[in-house]
């Protein structure tokens, strides 16, 4: 059984830096392709970003796409999304979704539904 926690929000200015972490314990998530989904209040959970299991290439959804970088170590067994350059429209609460031997493209098309294993979500807020 896999455990995720997240960390790493807090309030900050926009154009100001964030760095999630997804710290999972139990069984090592090298398996696992890790995504960050996000949920404001009154939408969808929606997909932010994900990493693969086999050979760590993301995947990022086009409005965070040059200022969001996911990335992971291994020994840590901790998957991170680095949040630069934030906007108001970036606030909500962030949660990581691990899926076994999972593809890109599928984890992607997720929601709050989603198999796999998730965290208990880090509030993210920016102020403009």
């Amino acid at each position: 059984q896999v455990q995720l926690v997240e960390s790493g929000g807090g309030l900050v200015q926009a154009g100001g830096s964030l760095r999630l972490s997804c710290a999972a314990s139990g069984p090592t998530i090298g398996t696992y392709t890790v995504a960050w989904f996000r949920q404001a209040p009154g939408n969808e959970r929606e997909f932010v970003a994900a990493i693969h299991w086999s050979n760590d290439i993301p995947l990022y959804e086009d409005s965070v796409k040059g200022r969001f970088t996911i990335f992971r170590d291994h020994v840590k067994n901790t998957v991170y999304l680095q949040m630069n350059s934030l906007k108001p429209e970036d606030t909500a609460v962030y949660y990581c979704n691990a899926q076994h031997l999972t593809s890109l493209q599928t984890i992607a098309l997720g929601s709050a539904s989603s198999p796999g294993f998730w965290g208990q979500g880090t509030q993210v807020t920016v102020s403009s």
